[in-house]
């Protein structure tokens, strides 16, 4: 995720043998980041229309609470913004998208949400933006002002210091340019910052980038993992330490983890648990998300647990409606399963839409893969069923965590494991 807008990510959490608990992404801090910013009309003078008289008498934005406080002042380190920067998958994705669609951005308005040290906004600057209003609700935005002062870009690039729901823009957008995704996608809930932009300033037949997403879960097996954290307590120097098993499982496996494997780990096709199309997508279908998912294994092979990744596509408008995977609730059963109908990430031409994916498969990327692992694993024969349902919902505690619910059964034993993203 690019910055801090209001709705986003939490502190970075203690690390696992195997991988990390919780979330490593951070974002911006600053206790000021509640404040008002208003784009002044000297910066760029623009007559108030009908469509300002309808913006007034919408409902106020949510009131910044000791969460959105405690959040903005938590992610203002800059290795945070490092990381993501380094990630190259991610970064020239993201440049990539920006050039592909270079035409329609030559001479338009962008708005980039969550900017963090304002390298989209600069990118976009670059590819002919006639302005760009970068904002980011954390203490960051300082030092991005000053980048783009360094780039002789502070005549087109407007910094603003605030949240989406409370920094005000007098006039409309042709682009909305954001990087929101969390792990497992929607945690963090940054994208109702992309939908609150949306909703707030871009025009008609304006465009979002990323224009689109998929969530993907599928089970797996691990069993490295599961000796390194688990089987290791069997045997300790020739000491018999099983008893502490209980304690390690739970320590281990109770929380999810974001980890990278391979494709050798996952045991059959992917489910899609949810497919967003940023143009149409709305607050409440962000509270929860659940699917029913069945499974048939490719291997023998031991199950612990399941993993979840996505994948983002960066359309021009008119291609909003792009080929969505199956949301079939049956896959992997059959030649005739629609998953054989699940289009190629790779792009065989520089005009086909570009894709910027964390699949096992694929490049790893700083968001790696998020693992919901089974206490105890369960042995599966090849062309076995696994089949179950997941629900993803908001925390009630705080919207920036996320509840995990996951229904599983396989060989005539059923289970559920609830796990808290925080």
């Amino acid at each position: 995720m690019s910055g801090s807008t209001g709705v986003g990510n939490v502190p970075r959490q203690q690390q696992t043998s195997g991988g990390r608990r919780g979330g490593s992404r951070g974002r911006r801090g600053g206790r000021r980041s509640c404040e008002v910013f208003r784009a002044s009309e000297s910066q760029h003078p623009q007559q108030k229309d009908a469509s300002d008289d309808q913006q007034d008498l919408k409902s106020p934005p949510p009131a910044c609470t000791d969460f959105d406080v405690a959040y903005f002042e938590a992610y203002a380190h800059i290795g945070i913004h490092e990381e993501m920067i380094k990630d190259h998958v991610r970064t020239e994705a993201y440049r990539d998208a920006v050039m592909q669609h270079q035409s329609f951005i030559q001479g338009r308005v962008v708005v980039d949400v969550g900017c963090g040290t304002g390298i989209l906004s600069i990118f976009c600057a670059q590819a002919g933006a006639k302005r760009v209003y970068a904002v980011d609700a954390s203490a960051i935005a300082v030092q991005a002002k000053e980048v783009v002062k360094a780039n002789n870009l502070a005549e087109t690039v407007i910094v603003l210091h605030g949240r989406v729901e409370d920094v005000e823009i007098d006039e409309q957008v042709d682009v909305i340019i954001s990087e929101w995704m969390g792990y497992t996608l929607l945690y963090e809930s940054m994208l109702g910052s992309v939908i609150t932009a949306r909703d707030r300033w871009l025009k008609h037949g304006g465009l979002i980038l990323p224009c689109a997403a998929t969530l993907y879960l599928a089970p797996i097996t691990h069993p490295d993992r599961y000796n390194d954290s688990i089987d290791f307590w069997r045997n300790v120097y020739g000491i018999d330490m099983s008893a502490m098993l209980p304690v390690a499982k739970q320590c281990a496996f109770e929380e999810p983890c974001v980890e990278t494997i391979t494709g050798e780990n996952v045991l059959t096709w992917p489910h899609v648990v949810k497919h967003v199309d940023c143009y149409t997508i709305q607050l409440n279908e962000l509270e929860s998300v659940s699917t029913r998912y069945k499974f048939q294994s490719m291997m023998r092979a031991p199950l612990h647990g399941f993993a979840f990744w996505f994948d983002v596509e960066f359309s021009g408008p008119a291609n909003s409606s792009i080929i969505t995977p199956s949301q079939s609730p049956l896959i992997g059963l059959s030649d005739d399963d629609p998953v054989d109908d699940i289009p190629s990430k790779k792009r065989t031409n520089p005009n086909e839409p570009l894709v910027l994916s964390t699949a096992p498969e694929d490049p790893p990327t700083h968001w790696q893969q998020t693992l919901i692992y089974l206490y105890d694993p369960i042995e599966v024969e090849q062309d076995q069923i696994i089949e179950g349902s997941v629900t993803l919902s908001q925390s009630k505690e705080n919207r920036r965590f996320m509840n995990i619910h996951l229904q599983y059964s396989s060989g005539g034993r059923s289970f559920v494991k609830e796990s808290v993203f925080r």
